[in-house]
């Protein structure tokens, strides 16, 4: 759709989570491009006015901070408190992070609040946008998968799982809101030079930009319930996807284990990071 038209269906207000940094940043930046105001929500609150500065000076359109973590209840109330009452209808939930290495050698509470963010926070969020969508009459809402999340992922367990939440609600929510006029979609991006590799503790060879990722999801919206950005990443997704689950996870065993090989002389389990 062309800019009125998404502006028509999605403007005045779009919530971005994750907006200060990688793939959440690239999304603010392109529905500025589009003429959306924006929500920006992350923890730091230094990256998020710098973003606002930034995108008011180029676009001209308004950025409303919200510093918060979504992995805690006290962050997700702040985002409901801070949108009541506004004109919001698209939400891009970006916010997220990654672990990986041995699950046995797990930092659990690390692993409880990446489950938090992940999972829950995506779907209070959900909830609470989709009922304001549907008494709206439109909207759109932007789920971040990963082509991890079609299969267990050995030394990347949990984190693939959480993905594969991700990817299901998605595909479940795009049937369920569609008559409500609700566009859903899931977009599966593989390697991405978004800082994940230091932040997770993993090397990365090839990778697509934030900014890929971000214009491929938001020409897909409203057309399709799921996109693969990259290349690479969808030359790996449909080379894989016809194979027994089992292969599939024992292939994706090897490459997430050239990822994390140099975790052996490092001794052992990485700190959790955020990213996105």
């Amino acid at each position: 759709m062309n800019k009125s038209e998404f502006l028509s269906k999605y403007g005045a207000w779009a919530v971005v989570t994750g907006a200060s940094d990688g793939i959440g940043h690239a999304f603010a930046e392109q529905l500025a491009e589009r003429g959306l105001n924006l929500v920006a929500v992350a923890r730091r609150a230094d990256r998020l006015d710098e973003l606002a500065h930034r995108i008011r000076a180029k676009h001209g359109t308004e950025v409303l901070v919200v510093a918060a973590d979504l992995s805690a209840p006290e962050g997700l109330a702040e985002l409901e408190r801070t949108t009541q009452g506004m004109d919001i209808g698209l939400l891009v939930a970006s916010a997220g992070y990654g672990t990986s290495g041995p699950l046995l050698q797990a930092n659990l509470k690390q692993e409880r609040n990446m489950l938090d963010l992940n999972c829950y926070a995506v779907l209070e969020q959900c909830v609470l946008f989709g009922n304001r969508f549907a008494q709206r009459g439109r909207g759109g809402i932007i789920l971040l998968s990963s082509l991890v999340g079609w299969q267990g992922v050995p030394q990347a367990a949990h984190y693939a799982a959480t993905k594969a939440y991700v990817q299901s609600l998605a595909e479940a929510m795009r049937i369920e809101l569609k008559p409500k006029n609700i566009d859903v979609l899931a977009s599966a991006p593989g390697p991405v030079q978004s800082g994940f590799a230091a932040r997770a503790n993993m090397v990365m060879g090839a990778a697509v930009s934030p900014a890929v990722v971000a214009r491929t999801s938001l020409n897909a919206l409203g057309k399709q319930g799921r996109v693969i950005p990259g290349r690479l990443s969808k030359l790996l997704t449909y080379s894989l996807l016809p194979l027994p689950r089992g292969l599939r996870s024992l292939i994706m065993g090897k490459v997430m284990g050239g990822m994390t090989k140099h975790q052996d002389a490092g001794g052992g389990w990485p700190v959790s990071q955020r990213f996105r």
